[in-house]
Protein backbone atom coordinates (compact mmCIF):
# COMPACT_ATOMS: atom_id res chain seq x y z
CA UNK A 1 0.00 0.00 0.00
CA UNK A 2 1.42 3.43 -0.84
CA UNK A 3 2.04 5.87 1.45
CA UNK A 4 -0.54 8.38 0.32
CA UNK A 5 -3.17 5.53 0.56
CA UNK A 6 -1.79 4.76 4.21
CA UNK A 7 -2.33 8.57 5.15
CA UNK A 8 -5.97 8.29 3.96
CA UNK A 9 -7.20 5.16 5.44
CA UNK A 10 -4.98 6.18 8.40
CA UNK A 11 -7.63 9.15 8.52
CA UNK A 12 -10.31 6.99 8.95
CA UNK A 13 -12.75 6.54 12.30
CA UNK A 14 -14.46 3.21 11.85
CA UNK A 15 -17.67 3.10 13.47
CA UNK A 16 -18.14 -0.80 13.28
CA UNK A 17 -15.69 -3.53 14.25
CA UNK A 18 -14.11 -5.27 11.78
CA UNK A 19 -13.61 -9.15 11.87
CA UNK A 20 -10.61 -10.99 12.01
CA UNK A 21 -10.12 -13.34 9.30
CA UNK A 22 -9.88 -17.14 9.41
CA UNK A 23 -7.10 -19.22 7.73
CA UNK A 24 -9.00 -20.15 4.60
CA UNK A 25 -11.17 -16.68 4.46
CA UNK A 26 -12.50 -16.22 1.06
CA UNK A 27 -10.39 -13.05 -0.87
CA UNK A 28 -12.99 -10.81 -2.04
CA UNK A 29 -12.02 -7.11 -3.27
CA UNK A 30 -15.39 -4.42 -3.37
CA UNK A 31 -14.89 -1.89 -5.53
CA UNK A 32 -16.24 1.98 -6.00
CA UNK A 33 -15.84 3.38 -9.89
CA UNK A 34 -14.67 6.18 -8.84
CA UNK A 35 -12.04 8.24 -6.02
CA UNK A 36 -11.95 7.34 -2.76
CA UNK A 37 -13.80 10.67 -1.94
CA UNK A 38 -16.92 10.35 -3.60
CA UNK A 39 -17.11 6.52 -2.99
CA UNK A 40 -16.62 7.13 0.83
CA UNK A 41 -19.33 9.55 1.02
CA UNK A 42 -21.81 6.88 -0.49
CA UNK A 43 -23.18 5.78 2.76
CA UNK A 44 -24.47 2.35 0.44
CA UNK A 45 -20.92 1.62 -0.18
CA UNK A 46 -20.27 2.46 3.22
CA UNK A 47 -23.07 -0.35 4.88
CA UNK A 48 -22.15 -2.86 2.08
CA UNK A 49 -18.32 -2.74 3.34
CA UNK A 50 -19.32 -2.69 6.76
CA UNK A 51 -21.06 -5.64 6.64
CA UNK A 52 -18.58 -7.56 4.51
CA UNK A 53 -15.82 -6.83 6.90
CA UNK A 54 -18.23 -7.87 9.84
CA UNK A 55 -17.84 -11.30 8.33
CA UNK A 56 -14.49 -13.65 9.56
CA UNK A 57 -15.24 -16.04 6.53
CA UNK A 58 -13.62 -12.76 4.47
CA UNK A 59 -10.78 -11.47 3.23
CA UNK A 60 -12.19 -7.76 1.94
CA UNK A 61 -9.76 -5.22 -0.18
CA UNK A 62 -11.47 -2.29 -0.91
CA UNK A 63 -10.36 -0.84 -4.31
CA UNK A 64 -11.08 3.10 -5.58
CA UNK A 65 -9.92 4.21 -9.12
CA UNK A 66 -7.05 6.00 -7.15
CA UNK A 67 -6.12 4.63 -4.26
CA UNK A 68 -6.59 0.90 -2.77
CA UNK A 69 -6.09 -1.46 0.21
CA UNK A 70 -3.28 -4.28 -0.42
CA UNK A 71 -5.36 -6.24 -2.82
CA UNK A 72 -4.87 -10.38 -2.99
CA UNK A 73 -3.71 -12.00 -5.78
CA UNK A 74 -6.23 -14.17 -6.65
CA UNK A 75 -9.58 -12.52 -5.54
CA UNK A 76 -12.54 -15.13 -5.65
CA UNK A 77 -15.27 -12.06 -5.86
CA UNK A 78 -15.29 -8.31 -7.11
CA UNK A 79 -17.46 -6.61 -6.15
CA UNK A 80 -18.79 -2.85 -7.31
CA UNK A 81 -21.64 -0.66 -6.27
CA UNK A 82 -22.73 1.45 -9.20
CA UNK A 83 -24.90 4.97 -7.78
CA UNK A 84 -24.20 6.92 -11.13
CA UNK A 85 -24.47 5.43 -14.27
CA UNK A 86 -21.78 6.51 -15.98
CA UNK A 87 -19.18 4.89 -14.18
CA UNK A 88 -19.39 2.19 -15.96
CA UNK A 89 -16.73 3.14 -18.09
CA UNK A 90 -13.89 3.06 -14.74
CA UNK A 91 -15.58 -0.77 -14.15
CA UNK A 92 -14.32 -1.66 -17.03
CA UNK A 93 -11.31 0.10 -16.64
CA UNK A 94 -10.56 -1.58 -13.55
CA UNK A 95 -11.46 -4.89 -15.05
CA UNK A 96 -8.66 -4.29 -16.96
CA UNK A 97 -6.26 -3.23 -14.53
CA UNK A 98 -7.20 -6.56 -12.54
CA UNK A 99 -6.66 -8.55 -15.60
CA UNK A 100 -10.26 -9.88 -16.06
CA UNK A 101 -11.95 -10.06 -19.03
CA UNK A 102 -14.60 -7.49 -19.34
CA UNK A 103 -17.44 -9.77 -20.19
CA UNK A 104 -18.54 -12.91 -18.21
CA UNK A 105 -18.53 -15.02 -21.06
CA UNK A 106 -15.02 -14.29 -21.57
CA UNK A 107 -14.01 -15.89 -18.19
CA UNK A 108 -12.73 -19.16 -16.99
CA UNK A 109 -12.46 -20.80 -13.47
CA UNK A 110 -9.33 -19.14 -12.72
CA UNK A 111 -11.33 -15.30 -12.77
CA UNK A 112 -13.32 -13.99 -9.35
CA UNK A 113 -17.04 -14.02 -10.11
CA UNK A 114 -17.43 -10.08 -10.89
CA UNK A 115 -20.74 -8.58 -8.95
CA UNK A 116 -22.82 -5.72 -8.62
CA UNK A 117 -25.64 -3.58 -6.72
CA UNK A 118 -26.88 -0.59 -5.91
CA UNK A 119 -29.88 1.41 -7.68
CA UNK A 120 -29.12 1.76 -11.07
CA UNK A 121 -28.20 -1.97 -11.18
CA UNK A 122 -31.28 -3.11 -9.64
CA UNK A 123 -34.00 -0.74 -11.28
CA UNK A 124 -32.29 -2.11 -14.82
CA UNK A 125 -29.06 -3.86 -15.46
CA UNK A 126 -29.34 -5.28 -19.03
CA UNK A 127 -27.16 -2.60 -20.41
CA UNK A 128 -24.24 -3.57 -17.83
CA UNK A 129 -25.36 -6.95 -17.88
CA UNK A 130 -22.40 -8.56 -20.22
CA UNK A 131 -19.78 -7.15 -17.72
CA UNK A 132 -21.22 -9.26 -14.34
CA UNK A 133 -21.47 -12.50 -13.29
CA UNK A 134 -24.37 -11.43 -10.31
CA UNK A 135 -26.25 -8.43 -9.77
CA UNK A 136 -27.96 -8.48 -6.14
CA UNK A 137 -31.46 -6.71 -7.20
CA UNK A 138 -32.48 -5.15 -3.84
CA UNK A 139 -31.41 -4.40 -0.81
CA UNK A 140 -28.12 -5.14 0.53
CA UNK A 141 -29.29 -5.85 4.25
CA UNK A 142 -31.49 -9.03 2.71
CA UNK A 143 -29.07 -9.86 0.10
CA UNK A 144 -25.56 -9.89 0.91
CA UNK A 145 -25.57 -12.72 3.17
CA UNK A 146 -27.45 -14.75 1.68
CA UNK A 147 -24.98 -14.48 -1.42
CA UNK A 148 -21.90 -14.74 0.85
CA UNK A 149 -23.66 -18.10 2.56
CA UNK A 150 -24.45 -19.16 -0.82
CA UNK A 151 -21.41 -19.16 -2.46
CA UNK A 152 -18.87 -20.71 0.66
CA UNK A 153 -20.08 -23.98 -0.05
CA UNK A 154 -19.34 -23.55 -4.16
CA UNK A 155 -16.01 -22.26 -3.58
CA UNK A 156 -14.21 -25.41 -5.79
CA UNK A 157 -17.00 -26.00 -7.81
CA UNK A 158 -16.40 -25.18 -11.70
CA UNK A 159 -17.98 -21.42 -12.53
CA UNK A 160 -20.84 -22.19 -14.83
CA UNK A 161 -21.92 -24.80 -11.96
CA UNK A 162 -21.66 -22.13 -9.05
CA UNK A 163 -23.91 -19.58 -11.12
CA UNK A 164 -26.65 -22.03 -11.84
CA UNK A 165 -26.66 -22.47 -7.88
CA UNK A 166 -27.04 -18.86 -7.32
CA UNK A 167 -29.17 -18.12 -9.74
CA UNK A 168 -31.61 -20.69 -6.92
CA UNK A 169 -31.00 -17.48 -4.28
CA UNK A 170 -33.95 -15.27 -4.31
CA UNK A 171 -32.81 -11.90 -5.35
CA UNK A 172 -29.55 -13.09 -7.05
CA UNK A 173 -29.65 -12.49 -11.17
CA UNK A 174 -27.27 -14.32 -13.48
CA UNK A 175 -27.86 -12.89 -16.71
CA UNK A 176 -25.55 -15.21 -18.38
CA UNK A 177 -28.71 -17.95 -17.64
CA UNK A 178 -31.03 -15.67 -19.48
CA UNK A 179 -31.65 -14.96 -23.06
CA UNK A 180 -33.11 -11.95 -24.91
CA UNK A 181 -34.60 -12.30 -28.24
CA UNK A 182 -35.58 -9.36 -30.36
CA UNK A 183 -37.88 -8.70 -32.81
CA UNK A 184 -35.17 -7.95 -35.22
CA UNK A 185 -31.53 -7.59 -35.05
CA UNK A 186 -31.85 -3.75 -34.95
CA UNK A 187 -35.83 -4.32 -33.60
CA UNK A 188 -37.69 -3.87 -30.17
CA UNK A 189 -37.39 -6.99 -27.61
CA UNK A 190 -39.73 -9.63 -27.62
CA UNK A 191 -38.81 -11.64 -24.27
CA UNK A 192 -36.46 -12.14 -22.46
CA UNK A 193 -36.70 -16.37 -20.55
CA UNK A 194 -33.77 -18.32 -18.81
CA UNK A 195 -31.89 -20.93 -20.91
CA UNK A 196 -33.34 -23.81 -18.95
CA UNK A 197 -36.24 -25.22 -16.83
CA UNK A 198 -34.03 -25.33 -13.65
CA UNK A 199 -33.28 -21.30 -13.82
CA UNK A 200 -36.24 -19.07 -12.01
CA UNK A 201 -38.76 -17.47 -14.60
CA UNK A 202 -38.54 -13.88 -13.15
CA UNK A 203 -36.48 -12.16 -10.67
CA UNK A 204 -37.73 -10.44 -7.69
CA UNK A 205 -36.13 -7.50 -5.98
CA UNK A 206 -35.60 -8.03 -2.12
CA UNK A 207 -36.85 -5.47 0.29
CA UNK A 208 -35.52 -5.12 4.10
CA UNK A 209 -38.19 -4.56 5.71
CA UNK A 210 -36.94 -3.51 9.52
CA UNK A 211 -37.04 -0.34 11.62
CA UNK A 212 -33.35 0.48 12.05
CA UNK A 213 -31.83 2.02 8.71
CA UNK A 214 -28.51 2.40 7.83
CA UNK A 215 -26.01 4.94 9.82
CA UNK A 216 -22.86 5.64 8.52
CA UNK A 217 -19.87 3.16 9.63
CA UNK A 218 -16.53 5.19 8.75
CA UNK A 219 -16.24 8.91 9.26
CA UNK A 220 -13.42 11.17 7.25
CA UNK A 221 -12.00 14.16 6.97
CA UNK A 222 -11.58 12.80 3.06
CA UNK A 223 -14.44 12.60 2.25
CA UNK A 224 -16.46 14.67 -0.08
CA UNK A 225 -18.69 16.08 2.55
CA UNK A 226 -15.97 16.40 5.08
CA UNK A 227 -16.35 14.55 8.24
CA UNK A 228 -20.09 13.84 8.42
CA UNK A 229 -22.00 11.35 9.63
CA UNK A 230 -24.83 10.10 8.41
CA UNK A 231 -28.05 8.59 9.63
CA UNK A 232 -30.89 7.27 7.31
CA UNK A 233 -33.94 8.68 8.07
CA UNK A 234 -36.69 7.41 6.12
CA UNK A 235 -36.45 5.05 3.13
CA UNK A 236 -38.68 5.73 -0.25
CA UNK A 237 -41.39 8.02 -0.29
CA UNK A 238 -45.05 8.01 0.32
CA UNK A 239 -45.56 10.64 -2.33
CA UNK A 240 -45.00 8.22 -5.27
CA UNK A 241 -44.46 11.01 -8.11
CA UNK A 242 -45.13 9.08 -10.90
CA UNK A 243 -41.24 9.86 -12.80
CA UNK A 244 -39.52 8.93 -9.52
CA UNK A 245 -36.98 6.27 -9.35
CA UNK A 246 -36.49 6.81 -5.49
CA UNK A 247 -39.91 6.37 -4.36
CA UNK A 248 -40.88 3.29 -6.44
CA UNK A 249 -38.17 1.59 -6.67
CA UNK A 250 -37.38 1.74 -2.99
CA UNK A 251 -41.42 0.61 -1.87
CA UNK A 252 -42.59 0.55 1.12
CA UNK A 253 -42.18 3.58 2.37
CA UNK A 254 -40.45 2.86 6.11
CA UNK A 255 -39.55 4.81 8.92
CA UNK A 256 -36.29 4.55 11.12
CA UNK A 257 -37.28 4.13 14.76
CA UNK A 258 -36.58 7.23 16.90
CA UNK A 259 -35.79 4.98 19.73
CA UNK A 260 -34.14 1.94 18.30
CA UNK A 261 -32.64 3.67 14.85
CA UNK A 262 -32.51 7.27 15.05
CA UNK A 263 -31.17 8.32 18.44
CA UNK A 264 -28.61 5.83 18.95
CA UNK A 265 -27.07 6.57 15.97
CA UNK A 266 -26.95 9.96 16.19
CA UNK A 267 -25.37 9.20 19.81
CA UNK A 268 -22.75 7.10 18.00
CA UNK A 269 -21.84 9.56 15.57
CA UNK A 270 -21.24 12.42 17.61
CA UNK A 271 -18.02 10.25 18.92
CA UNK A 272 -16.44 10.49 15.54
CA UNK A 273 -17.89 14.31 14.68
CA UNK A 274 -19.80 16.73 15.16
CA UNK A 275 -21.39 17.23 11.89
CA UNK A 276 -24.82 14.81 11.17
CA UNK A 277 -26.59 14.85 7.95
CA UNK A 278 -29.64 13.33 7.67
CA UNK A 279 -30.86 11.76 4.59
CA UNK A 280 -33.82 10.09 2.95
CA UNK A 281 -36.01 11.02 0.16
CA UNK A 282 -38.64 13.03 2.52
CA UNK A 283 -36.95 12.96 5.90
CA UNK A 284 -39.56 15.53 7.57
CA UNK A 285 -42.42 13.01 6.48
CA UNK A 286 -40.86 10.69 9.70
CA UNK A 287 -44.35 10.43 11.68
CA UNK A 288 -41.62 11.55 14.77
CA UNK A 289 -39.58 14.12 12.66
CA UNK A 290 -41.40 16.76 15.12
CA UNK A 291 -39.56 14.64 18.47
CA UNK A 292 -36.50 14.24 16.66
CA UNK A 293 -36.06 18.41 15.67
CA UNK A 294 -36.97 18.63 19.75
CA UNK A 295 -34.14 16.40 20.51
CA UNK A 296 -31.65 18.46 18.28
CA UNK A 297 -32.70 21.41 19.33
CA UNK A 298 -31.22 21.00 22.50
CA UNK A 299 -28.48 23.06 24.06
CA UNK A 300 -26.34 19.90 24.36
CA UNK A 301 -26.42 19.69 20.57
CA UNK A 302 -25.76 23.65 20.06
CA UNK A 303 -21.80 22.54 18.58
CA UNK A 304 -23.51 20.03 16.13
CA UNK A 305 -23.45 21.44 12.52
CA UNK A 306 -26.59 19.68 11.11
CA UNK A 307 -28.06 19.20 7.40
CA UNK A 308 -30.55 18.04 6.02
CA UNK A 309 -32.04 15.65 3.08
CA UNK A 310 -34.56 16.94 0.32
CA UNK A 311 -37.94 17.97 2.72
CA UNK A 312 -41.21 17.65 1.93
CA UNK A 313 -42.34 21.37 1.09
CA UNK A 314 -45.22 21.50 3.74
CA UNK A 315 -43.34 20.60 6.16
CA UNK A 316 -41.10 23.38 6.56
CA UNK A 317 -41.33 25.19 9.71
CA UNK A 318 -39.99 28.31 10.76
CA UNK A 319 -39.09 26.23 13.97
CA UNK A 320 -37.49 23.73 11.92
CA UNK A 321 -35.74 26.23 9.63
CA UNK A 322 -34.61 27.83 13.10
CA UNK A 323 -32.96 25.21 14.46
CA UNK A 324 -31.68 24.58 11.17
CA UNK A 325 -29.60 28.07 10.75
CA UNK A 326 -28.49 27.81 14.66
CA UNK A 327 -27.11 24.23 13.81
CA UNK A 328 -24.84 25.35 10.70
CA UNK A 329 -27.20 25.16 7.77
CA UNK A 330 -27.96 28.03 5.44
CA UNK A 331 -29.92 27.09 2.65
CA UNK A 332 -33.15 24.18 2.76
CA UNK A 333 -33.76 21.61 -0.73
CA UNK A 334 -37.01 21.19 -1.84
CA UNK A 335 -38.37 19.42 -5.18
CA UNK A 336 -41.53 20.91 -6.83
CA UNK A 337 -41.00 19.82 -10.05
CA UNK A 338 -43.04 22.41 -11.48
CA UNK A 339 -44.73 25.74 -10.44
CA UNK A 340 -47.76 24.45 -12.63
CA UNK A 341 -50.62 23.24 -10.05
CA UNK A 342 -52.16 21.31 -13.16
CA UNK A 343 -48.57 19.46 -14.40
CA UNK A 344 -48.31 18.72 -10.24
CA UNK A 345 -51.52 16.75 -10.91
CA UNK A 346 -50.16 14.96 -13.82
CA UNK A 347 -47.47 13.60 -11.90
CA UNK A 348 -48.61 13.49 -8.66
CA UNK A 349 -47.13 15.90 -6.94
CA UNK A 350 -49.25 16.31 -3.75
CA UNK A 351 -48.03 20.17 -3.40
CA UNK A 352 -50.25 23.55 -3.36
CA UNK A 353 -48.98 26.70 -5.13
CA UNK A 354 -49.51 28.45 -0.96
CA UNK A 355 -47.42 25.62 0.92
CA UNK A 356 -44.14 26.34 -1.30
CA UNK A 357 -44.70 30.09 -1.20
CA UNK A 358 -45.46 29.09 2.86
CA UNK A 359 -41.97 27.36 2.96
CA UNK A 360 -39.68 30.17 1.80
CA UNK A 361 -41.29 33.20 3.63
CA UNK A 362 -40.94 30.32 6.95
CA UNK A 363 -37.18 29.29 5.69
CA UNK A 364 -36.59 33.62 5.35
CA UNK A 365 -38.48 33.95 9.51
CA UNK A 366 -36.36 30.74 10.53
CA UNK A 367 -32.85 32.62 9.65
CA UNK A 368 -31.97 30.76 6.70
CA UNK A 369 -30.47 32.16 3.89
CA UNK A 370 -31.33 30.40 1.08
CA UNK A 371 -34.30 27.72 -0.97
CA UNK A 372 -32.97 25.08 -3.13
CA UNK A 373 -35.60 24.35 -5.73
CA UNK A 374 -35.33 21.33 -7.92
CA UNK A 375 -37.89 20.79 -10.94
CA UNK A 376 -37.74 19.32 -14.73
CA UNK A 377 -38.93 20.08 -17.87
CA UNK A 378 -40.33 18.06 -20.20
CA UNK A 379 -42.58 16.30 -17.95
CA UNK A 380 -44.97 14.33 -20.03
CA UNK A 381 -47.83 16.52 -21.31
CA UNK A 382 -45.90 19.67 -20.49
CA UNK A 383 -47.27 22.81 -22.47
CA UNK A 384 -45.13 26.25 -22.38
CA UNK A 385 -48.55 27.83 -20.14
CA UNK A 386 -46.68 25.53 -17.13
CA UNK A 387 -43.35 26.80 -18.07
CA UNK A 388 -44.49 29.95 -17.46
CA UNK A 389 -46.27 29.26 -14.20
CA UNK A 390 -42.91 27.68 -12.80
CA UNK A 391 -41.36 31.36 -13.57
CA UNK A 392 -44.27 33.25 -12.23
CA UNK A 393 -44.08 30.48 -9.25
CA UNK A 394 -40.15 31.57 -8.80
CA UNK A 395 -40.77 35.53 -8.63
CA UNK A 396 -43.27 35.34 -6.42
CA UNK A 397 -41.65 33.42 -3.90
CA UNK A 398 -39.17 36.46 -4.55
CA UNK A 399 -41.09 38.85 -3.73
CA UNK A 400 -42.76 36.67 -0.61
CA UNK A 401 -39.78 36.61 1.15
CA UNK A 402 -37.63 39.38 -0.02
CA UNK A 403 -33.62 38.70 0.94
CA UNK A 404 -34.19 34.63 0.95
CA UNK A 405 -31.10 33.75 -1.98
CA UNK A 406 -33.52 31.00 -4.58
CA UNK A 407 -32.12 29.24 -7.00
CA UNK A 408 -33.71 26.58 -9.47
CA UNK A 409 -32.27 23.33 -10.11
CA UNK A 410 -33.60 22.09 -13.72
CA UNK A 411 -33.22 18.86 -14.69
CA UNK A 412 -34.68 17.22 -18.67
CA UNK A 413 -37.38 14.48 -17.68
CA UNK A 414 -35.66 11.10 -17.93
CA UNK A 415 -38.34 7.89 -18.28
CA UNK A 416 -36.41 5.20 -15.29
CA UNK A 417 -37.38 1.75 -15.12
CA UNK A 418 -40.03 0.51 -12.69
CA UNK A 419 -42.10 3.42 -12.33
CA UNK A 420 -45.09 4.67 -14.66
CA UNK A 421 -43.77 6.65 -16.45
CA UNK A 422 -40.89 4.05 -17.82
CA UNK A 423 -42.50 3.65 -21.06
CA UNK A 424 -42.21 8.14 -21.81
CA UNK A 425 -39.52 9.23 -23.96
CA UNK A 426 -37.82 12.36 -23.19
CA UNK A 427 -39.26 15.42 -24.86
CA UNK A 428 -37.13 16.69 -27.71
CA UNK A 429 -38.06 20.35 -26.45
CA UNK A 430 -36.95 19.84 -23.46
CA UNK A 431 -33.75 21.68 -24.39
CA UNK A 432 -35.32 24.86 -25.50
CA UNK A 433 -37.59 24.37 -22.53
CA UNK A 434 -34.56 24.58 -20.05
CA UNK A 435 -33.37 28.16 -22.29
CA UNK A 436 -36.48 29.24 -22.31
CA UNK A 437 -36.61 29.06 -18.09
CA UNK A 438 -32.96 30.44 -17.80
CA UNK A 439 -34.31 33.42 -19.83
CA UNK A 440 -37.21 34.24 -17.57
CA UNK A 441 -35.30 33.15 -14.14
CA UNK A 442 -31.51 34.83 -14.58
CA UNK A 443 -32.67 38.38 -15.06
CA UNK A 444 -34.78 38.69 -12.11
CA UNK A 445 -32.06 37.54 -9.68
CA UNK A 446 -33.15 33.89 -9.46
CA UNK A 447 -29.73 31.36 -9.62
CA UNK A 448 -30.88 29.24 -12.85
CA UNK A 449 -29.06 25.47 -12.58
CA UNK A 450 -29.84 23.50 -15.49
CA UNK A 451 -28.77 19.86 -15.70
CA UNK A 452 -27.00 19.20 -19.07
CA UNK A 453 -29.67 17.87 -21.75
CA UNK A 454 -26.69 15.86 -23.56
CA UNK A 455 -26.19 14.04 -19.84
CA UNK A 456 -30.02 13.46 -19.64
CA UNK A 457 -30.52 11.83 -23.27
CA UNK A 458 -27.71 9.52 -22.34
CA UNK A 459 -29.12 8.72 -18.93
CA UNK A 460 -32.57 7.80 -20.57
CA UNK A 461 -30.58 5.88 -23.06
CA UNK A 462 -28.95 3.74 -20.33
CA UNK A 463 -32.55 3.85 -17.91
CA UNK A 464 -34.15 1.93 -20.94
CA UNK A 465 -31.36 0.15 -22.67
CA UNK A 466 -30.97 -3.23 -23.31
CA UNK A 467 -28.40 -6.11 -23.19
CA UNK A 468 -26.90 -4.75 -26.93
CA UNK A 469 -26.07 -1.70 -25.00
CA UNK A 470 -22.88 -3.16 -24.26
CA UNK A 471 -20.93 -3.06 -27.07
CA UNK A 472 -22.03 0.57 -27.84
CA UNK A 473 -20.56 1.11 -24.17
CA UNK A 474 -17.83 -0.52 -24.97
CA UNK A 475 -16.91 1.42 -27.92
CA UNK A 476 -18.30 5.26 -26.25
CA UNK A 477 -15.60 4.65 -23.20
CA UNK A 478 -12.49 4.77 -26.02
CA UNK A 479 -14.44 7.73 -27.87
CA UNK A 480 -14.81 9.98 -24.58
CA UNK A 481 -18.12 10.96 -22.65
CA UNK A 482 -20.02 13.06 -24.94
CA UNK A 483 -23.20 12.53 -26.45
CA UNK A 484 -21.49 12.99 -29.75
CA UNK A 485 -19.56 9.68 -28.86
CA UNK A 486 -22.97 8.17 -28.74
CA UNK A 487 -24.14 8.87 -31.95
CA UNK A 488 -21.09 7.92 -33.36
CA UNK A 489 -21.32 4.50 -31.90
CA UNK A 490 -24.88 3.99 -32.71
CA UNK A 491 -23.75 4.83 -36.43
CA UNK A 492 -20.93 2.61 -36.50
CA UNK A 493 -23.13 -0.49 -34.90
CA UNK A 494 -26.32 0.77 -37.53
CA UNK A 495 -28.02 -2.44 -38.08
CA UNK A 496 -27.22 -4.70 -34.80
CA UNK A 497 -29.65 -2.29 -32.26
CA UNK A 498 -32.34 -0.53 -32.54
CA UNK A 499 -31.56 3.83 -33.37
CA UNK A 500 -30.51 6.32 -30.23
CA UNK A 501 -34.20 7.84 -30.74
CA UNK A 502 -36.08 4.46 -30.43
CA UNK A 503 -34.36 4.12 -26.63
CA UNK A 504 -34.28 7.98 -25.71
CA UNK A 505 -37.03 9.89 -27.16
CA UNK A 506 -39.83 7.14 -28.29
CA UNK A 507 -43.26 6.30 -25.91
CA UNK A 508 -43.30 2.85 -26.11
CA UNK A 509 -46.41 1.39 -26.22
CA UNK A 510 -47.62 -0.12 -22.79
CA UNK A 511 -48.48 -2.96 -23.51
CA UNK A 512 -44.97 -3.97 -25.45
CA UNK A 513 -42.15 -6.08 -23.51
CA UNK A 514 -39.55 -4.33 -21.31
CA UNK A 515 -35.80 -4.98 -21.43
CA UNK A 516 -36.01 -5.86 -17.92
CA UNK A 517 -39.50 -7.59 -17.17
CA UNK A 518 -37.78 -10.39 -15.79
CA UNK A 519 -37.40 -8.59 -13.14
CA UNK A 520 -40.23 -7.79 -10.30
CA UNK A 521 -39.98 -4.69 -8.75
CA UNK A 522 -41.91 -3.58 -5.98
CA UNK A 523 -45.17 -3.02 -7.52
CA UNK A 524 -46.37 -5.55 -10.66
CA UNK A 525 -46.16 -3.86 -14.22
CA UNK A 526 -50.01 -4.14 -14.65
CA UNK A 527 -50.23 -1.22 -11.50
CA UNK A 528 -47.15 0.55 -13.12
CA UNK A 529 -50.08 0.59 -16.37
CA UNK A 530 -52.78 2.19 -14.12
CA UNK A 531 -50.74 4.77 -12.47
CA UNK A 532 -50.00 5.65 -15.88
CA UNK A 533 -53.15 5.90 -17.20
CA UNK A 534 -53.90 8.07 -14.36
CA UNK A 535 -51.68 10.77 -15.13
CA UNK A 536 -52.99 10.63 -18.44
CA UNK A 537 -56.60 10.85 -17.43
CA UNK A 538 -55.43 13.91 -15.53
CA UNK A 539 -54.50 15.54 -18.12
CA UNK A 540 -57.46 14.65 -20.45
CA UNK A 541 -59.44 16.52 -17.93
CA UNK A 542 -57.62 20.10 -18.71
CA UNK A 543 -55.30 21.03 -21.78
CA UNK A 544 -52.10 20.12 -22.55
CA UNK A 545 -49.51 17.91 -24.75
CA UNK A 546 -46.12 16.50 -24.77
Amino acid sequence: MSSTASSVFADETLLFEPATPIANAVPLIFAFPNEYSVGITSLGFQIVWATLAARSDLQVSRLFTDIAEPLPRQPELLGFSLSWELDYVNILAMLEQLGIPLRSRDRGDEHPLVFGGGPTLTANPEPFADFFDVILVGDGEVLLDAFIDAYQPLRDRPRAEKLRQLAQVPGLYIPALYEPIYEAADGAIATIQPIDNDIPVQIEKQTYRGNVLSASTVVTPRAAWESIYMVEVVRSCPEMCRFCLASYLTLPFRTASLEESLQPAIARGLTATQRIGLLGASVTQHPEFPALLDRLGQPEFTDVRLSVASVRTNTVTEKFASILAQRGTKSLTIAVESGSERLRQVINKKLAQAEITEAAVNAKAGGLQGLKLYGMAGVPTETEDDLLATAEMLKGLKKAAPGLRLSYGCSTFVPKAQTPFQWQGVSPKAEKRLQFLQKQLRPQGIEFRPESYSWSVIQALISRGDRRLSSLLERVRHYGESLGSYRRAFKELKGTLPPLDFYVFQDWEPEAPLPWQHLRGPLPVETLRKHRQQAFAIAAAGVGSK
